[in-house]
């Protein structure tokens, strides 16, 4: 069995200021949209890529991995926002095996009446908080995570 590489006193400093810093934010995240529309983090993630995909429509699969959930995850997701109505399934025309997720008018609306909300805790708790050299170092940062966890699988 080999060793551990215990993390030393800088490293640890950071991985705990991430938890504790992502873990405050998800809660205060949660909180606004939960108030403002009875949405979860994940759902409000859900409608804001549908809002930016063409046509507002995206593949389940595609939609699954650009939200970072598992399919069943996303099918409970989406299985809530229709009986919302803020969003449906169609048949994929180009495969009909696929499921599209498309954004209605409704859930259009109700993106609108909630994002500014969501913007001013972003901007409060994280992006107002840190110079733009700073947000440079974090995005460069986050992505060679992030690169490393989807190639993991």
């Amino acid at each position: 069995m080999t060793n551990p590489r215990w993390l030393d006193p800088t490293e640890m400093a950071a991985w705990r200021a991430f938890l504790s810093t992502s873990h405050l934010l998800e809660r205060r995240i949660e909180e606004q949209l939960k108030a403002a529309a009875g949405l979860t983090h994940p759902q409000y993630e859900i409608l804001t890529r549908l809002s930016d995909a063409p046509g507002r429509q995206m593949r389940m699969t595609e939609l699954a991995k650009g939200v970072v959930v598992s399919k069943s995850a996303l099918t409970y997701q989406i299985n809530q926002l229709e009986k919302a109505g803020l969003v449906e399934r169609a048949t994929c025309p180009s495969d009909e095996r696929g499921v599209l997720a498309v954004l209605t008018e409704a859930g259009a609306r109700c993106l609108e009446r909630v994002a500014p909300g969501h913007l001013e805790v972003v901007r409060a708790y994280l992006i107002d908080r840190l110079s733009r050299e700073e947000l440079h170092t974090m995005t460069t940062a986050m992505k060679k995570t992030e690169e490393v966890l989807r190639s993991a699988g």
